[in-house]
């Protein structure tokens, strides 16, 4: 493929920066560095949260980043994949950068590569373009979410002021390992000396602590050193050292108590006020994601592993019921497929314990699909009340012919399966 140049298209640059490397997922920083260090990014007098973990990484960064925008800092936000468009990936105040900037990046770095005659996967040319349009624009806060465990992901060249890990759960077994304590140690791997670590669940596996007294770190534990509590319209935050009473946000509860941990625990002066105001303005598309689209109720949300889709159900059974208080005649419609490297059958046996009229399924189009065929056998284990077609589209014209008015429909199982269901015609 030919090279681009800085005239040439985003989605050009796109195309060839999935073609340059041997393989899509390639874990090590060895190639990385030399890159990163020729492209010269200054980042130290900056300050810096990185997010590792299973799940809810998305709305924990989201959360983190609005809550000191709030604060008057000028805020880089990187996260990954992305739903729609690329651009969704690379933040700053909360806006998109532009195509003519990330190609300008892309070219800065694909320069520095062929300096350095090396190789980079597409997430490592993506990310090293992040971070430099992140130091050229003189970002005063950076919240970084890790792309894949934490030690080995680019993500890491990067040195954090305050760490944090959501959870662990079993997921990317083929790159981290098959048990929490190996994918622990991993997501562990973005530790630095004395800074903060937040940790999002009760449960820690035992490879970490050893690891966070090597580093001197300072744990903050949900559970043990922060706890939360859901109200009325509002809710309650609280760790040893304030109480806070605050608005309720989109985003969940567990994730914002989590967020507000890393910011209370940094250096920058945030006050209760910047917390407040900046809960009711955070948004992320596809996490519990509700819309109304074509006179239905729909819920998107990327989970795509068990740990997941238990957390979504934690959060979808209560507004299940509420939704059918008002509407007592809708039935309950899934659309859904999953990647290949998922653990299927553990995702399925948890939404089998939701009264689905009907689920209706296609392959996802992206090299790491599972196979209709296969989606088809796994799908025969646990209902009977299903139908695979060919691709996500045809699935979700099926859904919105076969439903009626009100009818809620879910979506769920991979970030690509809500892209291309919100991409498809017949939701335009």
């Amino acid at each position: 493929m030919q090279t681009p140049t800085i005239n040439s298209s985003l989605n050009a640059w796109l195309d060839y920066m999935h073609t340059i490397h041997v393989s899509a997922i390639d874990m090590g920083l060895e190639r990385v560095l030399p890159v990163f260090d020729k492209l010269a990014i200054d980042y130290q007098n900056t300050y810096i949260f990185t997010v590792a973990g299973t799940n809810g990484k998305g709305s924990t960064t989201a959360t983190i980043a609005k809550i000191c925008e709030q604060a008057g800092y000028k805020v880089a936000l990187y996260q990954s994949p992305h739903l729609i468009d690329f651009n969704e990936r690379v933040k700053i105040n909360g806006g998109m950068v532009d195509d003519n900037t990330l190609i300008e990046a892309f070219a800065k770095v694909e320069q520095a590569r062929l300096d350095c005659g090396l190789t980079l996967s597409f997430f490592e040319m993506t990310t090293l373009a992040s971070f430099w349009i992140f130091g050229k624009q003189q970002c005063d806060v950076w919240v970084l979410e890790v792309g894949l465990g934490g030690r080995l992901d680019v993500v890491n060249i990067i040195d954090p002021d305050v760490a944090v890990i959501t959870n662990v759960g079993i997921d990317h077994v083929d790159w981290l390992g098959d048990t929490r304590e190996k994918i622990g140690m991993e997501k562990a791997g973005i530790l630095r000396k004395n800074i903060p670590l937040i940790y999002g669940e009760t449960d820690m596996p035992s490879t970490v602590l050893p690891l966070i007294e090597q580093h001197q770190a300072k744990l903050l534990q949900f559970g043990t050193d922060y706890f939360y509590q859901a109200g009325q319209g509002s809710w309650q935050y609280s760790n040893a050292s304030v109480t806070l009473d605050l608005p309720l946000p989109s985003l969940s509860l567990h994730n914002t108590a989590t967020a507000i941990t890393a910011v209370l625990a940094s250096d920058l002066p945030i006050t209760q006020e910047n917390i407040a105001q900046a809960l009711p303005n955070i948004t992320l598309a596809g996490r519990f994601d509700q819309r109304i689209i074509h006179d239905h109720q729909w819920l998107f949300d990327v989970a795509h592993n068990e740990h997941g889709i238990r957390f979504l159900l934690s959060q979808f059974v209560p507004f299940w019921q509420n939704y059918q208080q008002k509407f007592p005649s809708a039935k309950l419609y899934l659309i859904f497929s999953m990647l290949a490297d998922k653990d299927i059958d553990n995702v399925l046996l948890n939404l089998q314990t939701l009264p689905i009229e009907k689920i209706f399924c296609g392959e996802i189009d992206f090299f790491r699909a599972l196979p209709k065929a296969e989606l088809q056998t796994k799908l025969a284990k646990f209902f009977d009340n299903f139908v695979v077609v060919d691709n996500l589209e045809q699935a979700t014209e099926q859904a919105i012919l076969q439903s009626e008015k009100h009818d809620l429909m879910l979506v769920c199982g991979s970030f690509h399966t809500i892209s291309e269901v919100l991409q498809s015609k017949i939701m335009q």
